[in-house]
């Protein structure tokens, strides 16, 4: 699996940042709260981790090359390998929905800031 075109996507969702925690993982946030997670070598994502709906964890987990993302499947996040055989667009459509569950946890403040702003930023 291609993670390049899903860390693009992250990039794209509103109010969405960016920055490198625990040494090397590249983390997407929105409102501080992470969403997504790439492993990086080389300047290329090994792995992807999200947050996805409870009652999806087990048939997620089910799929070849996606297993319960280290330290966080308590919190129902996957991590997908590079044999995961998900299509790009189901991808982008699971990191769009842990978006949207990180988003509605978030503070009412949080959430009309980012609303607001013509760039999706607080």
């Amino acid at each position: 699996m291609n993670f390049e075109p899903l860390r693009k996507h992250c990039a794209s969702l509103p109010g969405a940042t960016c920055d490198i925690k625990w040494g090397a993982d590249e983390v997407y946030s929105v409102g501080e709260r992470m969403f997504a997670v790439f492993c990086v070598e080389h300047g290329k994502a090994q792995t992807a981790s999200f947050k996805c709906d409870p009652g999806r964890f087990l048939e997620l987990t089910d799929l070849p090359g996606v297993v319960p993302a280290p330290y966080l499947a308590r919190a129902h996040w996957v991590q997908l390998g590079h044999g995961a055989t998900l299509d790009e667009a189901s991808a982008c459509h699971l990191i769009d929905r842990s978006h949207a569950l990180v988003f509605a946890k978030l503070p009412v403040k949080v959430r009309k800031a980012i609303l607001a702003s013509p760039d999706g930023m607080p």
